[in-house]
Order: structure tokens, then C-alpha cells, then sequence
């Protein structure tokens, strides 16, 4: 039976997200995911109290992170400390140095400083897959050139929600057999997932921002 893992989540850890770790971890497992990645901005915390929180022993809660980096945003995952470098290079180094894998997130958003600003040719043999399908995107074609670009250069294929409030949650998703490290190792996930909910998603970021105080 297939699995199916939502590869990037924002907590409350991320000052853009009203997700909590409690309510991610109810919401992953009624919209019917087999695991998570809480991939906070620059942080592991939200990821670290998740997964202290989770005791399904079948359902797995990913450590992770969001890496602002001068190129790009870069996914890592499994990570047991957070990175701190803003250069892309150092930054894949070091999620390697951890036995985790990266992913470079919505690599061809058209929301500026978050796209890939790197030939991704020169860096396919230290990345290890693509956000091929990110549901915050705001037009099919920013995740179509992600899947073209990940067959292209024959990286992994990642689909993930991006979620920062409960709507988002689940919405997109990475689908593969067995385990998720070897099935990305091996280059055999699929990314799958809708937008349909991007721009009330990013209402929902905004009207957070906005009243914070109230949440």
C-alpha cells in the first residue's frame, strides 16, 4: 500500500503559521496522510515538539526545516540541529553531514527572493529532489516546470502543502512505497495535489499576520 507524506508544514515555530503542533497532527491524520515533514523557517523546533507529541508508532512526524538561503529555500529533512549558513552550498553539506536529504522548495515561484537563483545543473549531484508540486502555488505552471525540471535532471519528486493555517493542511502530498529515504534515494515518489486553495491559504497567512494578538 502506497504512503502518503505531506513534505512541508509550518508550525506555530514559523511566525507566519497558526498551526500548532496538536492541531497538525489531528488534522495530517483525518485527511488520511501516513506521515509528515514540520519544516519550520529556519528552525527545527516546530518538528521537535511534533514529534514528541506523536505516539503513533505507524504514523511518522519528520524532522525538519525551511533554510532561507541567498539562492534559494532549501527543505531538509531528518535534521537533529538547526542550520544556520545563507549559502546554498554549505547549507546541502551540511543536511548531508546529518544523514538527512534536501529538497529546494517551489523552486519556480514567481514570488520573488523565493525561487531558485542557482543553475540547477550545477548543483543536481548534491540536491536530492525538487518541490515538484507546492499547493500555495498561485499558477500551474510554476509546479509544471518543477516536475519538468526534477525529470530533467532526474531528482526526486516532492508534493507538499506548504501549509501555514489548517485549510492548506494535506492538500498536496508525496506519494512512494516503503521508505520515504530510500524511495527518494531511488528517485520513486510521485508529487500530487491541488492549488485550488492557495489564495485563501494565503488570506488565511495575511489575516494571521495582521491579528496575531487574537489567535
Amino acid at each position: 500500500m502506497p504512503k502518503k507524506y505531506d513534505l512541508h508544514i509550518h508550525s506555530v515555530y514559523s511566525r507566519d503559521s497558526s498551526l500548532k503542533p496538536k492541531v497538525i497532527l489531528k488534522l495530517a491524520k483525518e485527511r488520511g496522510l501516513d506521515g509528515i515533514a514540520v519544516t519550520d523557517h529556519n528552525s527545527i523546533k516546530g518538528g521537535v515538539v511534533t514529534s514528541k507529541l506523536n505516539k503513533d508508532k505507524d504514523f511518522e512526524v519528520i524532522i525538519g526545516s525551511e533554510i532561507k538561503t541567498k539562492q534559494c529555500e532549501v527543505l531538509g529533512y531528518y535534521l537533529q540541529e538547526e542550520i544556520k549558513s545563507k549559502d546554498l552550498l554549505e547549507v546541502l553539506d551540511k543536511i548531508k553531514e546529518q544523514g538527512g536529504f534536501s529538497v529546494i522548495a517551489h523552486p519556480f515561484t514567481i514570488i520573488p527572493r523565493l525561487n531558485l537563483r542557482y543553475p540547477l545543473n550545477e548543483i543536481k549531484e548534491k540536491v536530492d529532489g525538487l518541490e515538484a508540486f507546492n499547493s500555495r502555488s498561485v499558477f500551474p505552471f510554476e509546479n509544471k516546470r518543477a516536475f519538468n525540471a526534477a525529470e530533467k535532471y532526474k531528482l526526486a519528486m516532492t508534493g507538499s502543502s506548504d501549509s501555514h493555517s489548517k485549510i492548506e493542511l494535506g492538500r498536496a502530498f508525496t506519494i512512494f512505497d516503503g521508505e520515504l529515504r530510500t524511495a527518494i534515494a531511488k528517485r520513486k515518489t510521485r508529487a500530487e495535489g491541488l492549488i485550488r486553495y492557495s489564495k485563501i491559504g494565503r488570506l488565511c497567512t495575511l489575516h494571521y499576520k495582521l491579528f496575531k494578538f487574537f489567535y
